[in-house]
């Protein structure tokens, strides 16, 4: 089921596609390296939020996605930001924006949280006040063009974003988020609540995701139909959870698996679901 989304602006649309094919055709080989994030230090209530910060060259300004991790978190022990999130870092720079990505849990000297069984940072309260801070942090800073940020996150840092796109979640004085992306959230306790988004929000996930709940997501949607700014869903037949990861294996969660991976479900890459996605986000955010 999915709601159909407005007509875009055919030129802005166009342009932005056309970068990113011209990109893909350069190769690997003779395309820039992703620059090193620069680390960022964010106000926010009883602490300070640190995050790190991706631009594209020259002054800007630039539409800018902050970007929201999962309950893995955004680094490693020897790197700040995850290749998973580096990969979409890379593409996003390539259309032009910048991107900053507030790190939820090393900000509270906290570890992964997938199989923590009490959280003390929870999607609807701790995330949801990181992402208000960074939005009121880019709102200071004149490099960004204002009316141009967008949300976008994965599994918990997608559930974070639900709760920011409600009508009454996330609000900052001036502009509010220009769209949102959500990869695979728990849509169950949402769509429990009657969600509906004031900004127009895309949910991608896979029909075999048995970590999340795509029918929980459908149901969500479909609810917010006729009381939501646009809304849409799109499920892919066959893929898993994380299917939008580069190289990664489908296979069994097992109890003795990684402390930044899901305490159960299959995850996995879908070559196909990953290529659409990539598409899908680009002319979502050139909206």
């Amino acid at each position: 089921m999915m709601i159909r989304p407005n007509p875009m602006r055919p030129a802005t649309l166009f342009l932005t596609l056309f970068a990113v094919t011209c990109a893909a055709l350069i190769g690997s080989a003779d395309a820039a390296p992703l620059p090193a994030p620069r680390r960022v230090e964010i106000p926010a209530p009883n602490l300070t939020l640190h995050a790190q910060l991706y631009r594209p060259e020259g002054q800007g300004p630039f539409p800018t996605v902050i970007a929201l991790h999962s309950c893995g978190g955004l680094g490693g022990h020897s790197e700040p930001v995850l290749p998973r999130y580096r990969d979409w870092v890379e593409q996003l720079l390539r259309t032009g924006h910048a991107v900053v990505l507030p790190d939820s849990y090393s900000s509270r000297e906290l570890g992964p949280q997938c199989r923590v069984k009490e959280r003390r940072v929870l999607a609807r309260r701790e995330r949801l006040s990181d992402i208000v801070a960074t939005r009121r942090w880019l709102g200071q800073q004149a490099w960004v063009v204002q009316n141009r940020v967008s949300l976008m996150g994965w599994a918990n840092g997608a559930s974070a974003l639900l709760w920011a796109v409600r009508p009454q979640g996330g609000r900052n004085d001036g502009p509010d988020f220009r769209s949102a992306v959500a990869f695979y959230p728990d849509c169950r306790i949402s769509a429990g609540l009657g969600w509906s988004a004031r900004v127009p929000t895309l949910l991608l996930i896979g029909a075999k995701d048995d970590v999340s709940s795509p029918a929980a997501c459908r149901q969500m949607v479909e609810g917010a139909r006729g009381r939501s700014a646009l809304a849409r869903i799109e499920v892919y037949p066959g893929a898993a959870h994380d299917f939008d990861r580069a190289n990664l294996p489908l296979r069994a969660i097992g109890a003795a698996a990684d402390a930044g991976l899901p305490e159960r479900g299959h995850i996995g890459t879908d070559t196909e679901a990953r290529s659409d996605s990539q598409k899908r986000v680009t002319e979502w955010l050139a909206r």
